[in-house]
């Protein structure tokens, strides 16, 4: 098994990050046009605590190397199923996903977390991530550490691609919510 982690902080309260979280998919956001669809496949609140659980379906248009496609009879779509979890009270996303497209052959388990800051709780929100990859190679230890450090690299350059597009989702929310708190202020006023 081989992880990747990684962390930075968004120049943004967590009530936008995590507002802005539902939208990180969306058409406009030309960092994910290989997420070709995302399905709510559930969502609950705890009646005790208030933290917002949600299970979601995301289908990928997959890139995959077609050699790899030919061999083990996949197609160019693949599927990740994610949980997360909001919790209002601490302030804190907590989403976890994996892969169930291919997942016999290399296992990817994902978990994101983003809440406040302690140096700037109520403008600068703390991102963490983490991948744990494990190829499911049989007895080739060699092949199974190619693999898992190729899919390490990989995953890497998608996390940047992924942060990057983020970033403009959260700016597009942000004018979004700001047109909106002026509407509401003229609204208001009349």
């Amino acid at each position: 098994m081989k992880v990747f982690s990684s962390a930075c902080t968004f120049n943004y309260s967590w009530e936008e990050v995590s507002t802005a979280n539902w939208r990180k998919y969306c058409p406009w956001n030309d960092k994910s046009t290989h997420v070709v669809g995302v399905d709510t496949l559930s969502r609950t609140v705890d009646s005790q605590t208030g933290i917002l659980r949600t299970e979601r379906l995301i289908t990928c248009s997959q890139s995959a190397p077609q050699w790899i496609s030919s061999l083990f009879g996949g197609d160019a779509t693949s599927h990740v199923y994610e949980v997360s979890y909001v919790d209002p009270v601490s302030k804190k996303v907590t989403m976890s996903s994996s892969n169930l497209t291919w997942s016999n052959l290399l296992n990817v388990r994902e978990t994101v977390i983003y809440k406040p800051s302690i140096h700037n709780p109520s403008s600068i929100t703390d991102f963490s991530q983490e991948a744990k990859i494990t190829a499911l190679c049989g007895g080739w230890q060699k092949i199974k550490n190619k693999v898992e450090e190729a899919s390490v690299e990989r995953f890497s350059q998608n996390a940047i691609r992924g942060r990057e597009g983020f970033e403009a989702v959260l700016e597009m929310s942000r004018r979004v919510f700001s047109e909106q708190r002026e509407l509401n202020k003229e609204k208001l006023q009349i």
